[in-house]
């Protein structure tokens, strides 16, 4: 999920708070209804999401995570894992759980995203032609939470399409899931497709949203 070098520029675009958001080169991006100027540009953030594409509401929050930084240039390499597993500690100092790692989509092991994603509203986008307010309601008794994206658009509209991640745990506790079976062709994986299954594993791939901006009370 490298995509160091392209947000700090959609940040600044993207962020004309209080006036219509623009991206250059596109139509109008699909503003809020809310009032932008209640909010504030951040440095960008990434959450990983669960539903369906074509929703624009519903439910299982409570799975989805936050990264509150790019972990692409964070990320380890493939042939890197021995030093990792041998450590537990990446070089950019997160911990690797055997039991519970991610891969994004040039084959870099990286760093969990922290669950759950906190309650509230987020300016989202996928870099193309929708940013939104995204808002993450609070856990009903059944510690369910729902999610809404503003003016009908879609989990697909604000989904960042080269942006792949997928979550790897034992697919049974008799059968070892590690990095080291990851297969080292067919990467980058292309935009919108399915990250390599790997043997021993259960897999769970994720939607990635930049979050772009927060309210300016938080």
């Amino acid at each position: 999920m490298n995509v160091h070098h392209l947000v700090p520029s959609v940040s600044r675009r993207l962020l004309t708070m209080g006036a219509l958001i623009l991206v250059a080169g596109l139509q109008p991006v699909h503003a809020s209804g809310e009032d932008l100027s209640k909010f504030r540009r951040i440095e960008p953030q990434y959450i990983a999401a669960l539903g369906d594409p074509k929703a624009t509401a519903g439910s299982g929050a409570q799975s989805w995570g936050l990264w509150s930084q790019d972990p692409g240039p964070r990320g380890c390499k493939l042939d890197r894992y021995p030093e990792l597993k041998a450590t537990g500690v990446a070089p950019s100092q997160w911990k690797f759980d055997a039991a519970d790692w991610w891969l994004e989509e040039h084959g870099l092991i990286m760093e969990k995203p922290t669950f759950p994603l906190p309650a509230g509203k987020y300016l989202v986008t996928g870099d193309r032609t929708v940013t939104t307010v995204l808002t993450i309601h609070p856990k009903d008794k059944n510690g369910n939470q729902r999610w809404e994206l503003a003016d009908g658009a879609t989990l697909y509209d604000v989904t960042h399409l080269g942006c792949r991640s997928a979550r790897y745990t034992p697919a049974t506790t008799n059968k070892e899931c590690s990095p080291a079976n990851v297969r080292t062709t067919g990467f980058p994986v292309k935009p919108g497709g399915a990250m390599p299954a790997v043997n021993g594993c259960r897999q769970q791939d994720y939607t990635v949203l930049i979050v772009v901006g927060l309210p300016a009370t938080r």
